[in-house]
């Protein structure tokens, strides 16, 4: 809850009705992805904000009797330090102690209660403010997209108006004196530069009064006099105190009559917006802003990368050379001073629209409207002078070449000899723009408001009427030119079509003559093999039959043999047998005998078998030769008819080879 933390209750306006703080911060979260700031981005700026509310709680506790303090250790103490990346220890050192350089030497001195808080104040003020650069930074970046971009740009600038509430500080006094600034911006664009514009034109004009806030801007600016210029001379004081400022302040301005002093610490001033009155309480701490080195030097030992950053940026800016060595330190008054100039700078180099906001109540109510508040505003800020200037003044003017150029084409006759002015002159009086409505400078014509609008509906119908005449030609034009083009892509369509055929027939001429003389090589290499097997088979079974009937010969020849041979040995036994003595003669076994004659007998029927196959044999061979000379024959048709399949192929292959060439040549 908001009401948890010291730095939140300090404002009357916790809740405001109507308003959901859960949606808001839901935009929040869109915005951010929006300009591509990365989740861990975000993670640590929540924590740095978060970090901020913790150290605004963190409470001190006297540890002696000379009211030194050091940190309660709390839950504030170890949330911030846990939030910030260190020890609750560091933090409290921090907080507590301020290291002094005497000498070469230095030592640590305990902090008062006051000092520790306004070092705890310091520290989150500086974690705030560097959180905010860092984020203005972040989205600069992403919607510069990395681009260097160097011509017409569009800014914005949206600053606090001015502020006056029953105590008004240090802050209120910056942007009161922002707004000073700013205002004589204004007055310098609306009311010195348009009039003196008039003037040097050559126009008749009756100024309109404004007060100018000059002298205001001196009373904050003059040096040494000056407020700001006063300030940081009491800051660099060791001793000076917020009354002493005061006093200052009364002893050497009080004869400005945008100055008015007060009783105690308290001063006024005279505003364009109506006279506030200061509290000095708390303007010199706030105008030094000094951070401690223990603070830095925490920042930099954090764990978080945010603190680190913060930190090393403090310490680049401590590193700066300045002018001389004598130079102080740049208050924060000076730097936004100086912030301030470069703004102005840069307002300068534009062109500007005002756009004023005008607070319609003072209780922050919806339909409420308060006159006298309403009125003060457009008197102080100087509405109704502008009103005046606007309603007198002619808010339209252009170069006579930029109004003959603009508008000269709506002339029913021109004239090529006429100038500018004569030209713009002429358009005037043909849209009966009267007198008193425009003027002629020397430069520019001027006119009052309104006026430009007759022209300007005029010169769209006729831009209407040109636009239409350029769509009819430019229609007739693109008809014309299709049409050209259409034919002549025909035209080529045609000659690409018979390239395409010619190429495609040439390549299925190349294809079929290919194809044909592979298909008789195929051919030729069947035969050949086909040859090749029926010779191979031929051959293999002649053989095989020859080889058969001499094994039979042999075979033959061979039981012959065996059977003369068996009847000799026989025949010999039986001469043995006649011829040898009775008494020498060999007694044959009766069993013997009858065995010899029977294996006689069976070689006998063995060798007419054998002379029976061997007829067999005969007869069979005969068959073979009379079917090998069948099949020499069929061979024979057979290459007959092949040789005649090939000259049939030759003679298709010559005609498409002769067609092709014919073709080519056409």
């Amino acid at each position: 809850m908001a009401s948890e933390y010291n730095y939140l209750i300090q404002s009357d306006s916790l809740v405001i009705n109507g308003v959901d703080d859960a949606k808001k911060f839901q935009k929040l979260v869109e915005a951010l992805d929006i300009v591509q700031m990365c989740k861990e981005e975000q993670e640590q700026a929540y924590a740095m904000i978060a970090a901020v509310l913790w150290l605004g709680n963190i409470s001190f506790q006297s540890i002696d009797n000379e009211h030194y303090v050091e940190a309660s250790a709390d839950e504030a103490l170890t949330s911030a330090a846990r939030l910030m990346g260190c020890t609750s220890n560091e933090l409290n050192q921090a907080l507590s102690t301020h290291r002094v350089q005497a000498g070469k030497d230095s030592f640590a001195k305990k902090l008062t209660l006051q000092q520790a808080i306004d070092t705890r104040d310091a520290l989150a003020k500086f974690i705030y403010a560097s959180l905010f650069d860092w984020l203005v930074e972040q989205i600069n970046k992403s919607l510069g997209v990395h681009k260097k971009y160097i011509g017409r740009s569009i800014s914005i600038l949206d600053i606090y108006g001015f502020e006056s509430f029953k105590k008004n500080s240090f802050e209120q006094f910056c942007i009161n004196y922002a707004n000073e600034r700013l205002q004589q911006h204004f007055n310098r664009h609306l009311f010195k530069l348009e009039q003196e514009e008039y003037g040097l034109d050559g126009i008749d004009w009756n100024n309109v009064d404004f007060e100018d806030n000059q002298e205001c801007l001196d009373l904050f600016e003059k040096k040494p006099l000056g407020i700001f210029s006063l300030l940081d001379e009491e800051s660099n004081f060791p001793n000076s105190t917020d009354f002493t400022l005061a006093n200052k302040l009364k002893q050497h301005l009080h004869s400005s009559s945008y100055f008015k002093g007060d009783r105690g610490r308290a001063f006024g001033v005279r505003h364009f917006a109506g006279e506030v009155l200061y509290d000095t309480n708390g303007f010199l701490e706030k105008n030094r802003d000094s951070l401690n080195s223990e603070l830095v030097q925490l920042l930099s030992s954090c764990n978080s990368q945010l603190p680190r950053l913060f930190a090393r940026k403090r310490i680049n800016q401590s590193l700066k050379p300045t002018i001389s060595s004598d130079t102080p330190k740049q208050s924060v008054g000076t730097n936004f001073k100086g912030q301030l100039f470069k703004l102005m700078h840069q307002l300068e180099n534009t062109k500007p629209h005002f756009i004023r906001c005008i607070k319609p109540n003072c209780k922050q109510l919806p339909d409420m409207y308060e006159e006298e508040l309403v009125l003060q505003q457009l008197r102080y800020c100087g509405i109704l002078e502008v009103v005046k200037i606007s309603r007198a003044g002619y808010p339209t003017r252009m170069t006579h070449l930029e109004f003959a150029e603009r508008y000269g084409f709506l002339l029913l006759e021109t004239n090529a000899s006429q100038d500018p002015l004569s030209i713009s002159v002429a358009v005037l009086k043909q849209f009966n723009v009267l007198p008193d409505m425009y003027r002629v400078g020397f430069t520019k014509l001027y006119l009052r408001t309104g006026q430009i609008g007759a022209l300007e509906d005029r010169r769209k119908q006729v831009l209407q009427g040109v636009i239409q005449v350029q769509k009819y030609f430019r229609g007739h034009r693109a008809r014309r030119l299709f049409h050209e083009l259409n034919k002549g892509a025909k035209t080529i369509q045609s000659f690409v079509c018979g390239e395409n055929i010619r190429r495609k027939y040439a390549i299925e001429a190349n294809r079929c003559s290919s194809f044909a003389s592979h298909l008789l090589d195929e051919q030729l290499a069947s035969v050949i093999y086909l040859q090749s097997v029926i010779r191979g088979w031929l051959a293999r079974r002649d053989f095989n039959n020859m080889h058969n009937l001499k094994q039979l010969n042999r075979e033959s020849v061979k039981s012959r043999r065996k059977v003369g041979r068996k009847i000799s040995e026989a025949k010999v036994f039986a001469t043995l047998d006649t011829d040898m003595p009775h008494e020498q003669q060999i007694q044959v076994v009766p069993s013997v005998m009858a065995e010899l004659q029977r294996k006689v007998l069976k070689a006998e029927a063995i060798l007419g078998q054998k002379e029976q196959e061997n007829a067999t044999l005969r007869e069979q061979l005969q068959q073979y030769e009379a079917r090998w000379l069948e099949y020499e024959a069929k061979m024979k048709s057979m290459e007959d008819m092949w040789q005649k399949q090939m000259a049939s192929l030759q003679v298709s292959f010559m005609f498409i080879h002769k067609y092709k060439n014919m073709f080519a040549l056409r």
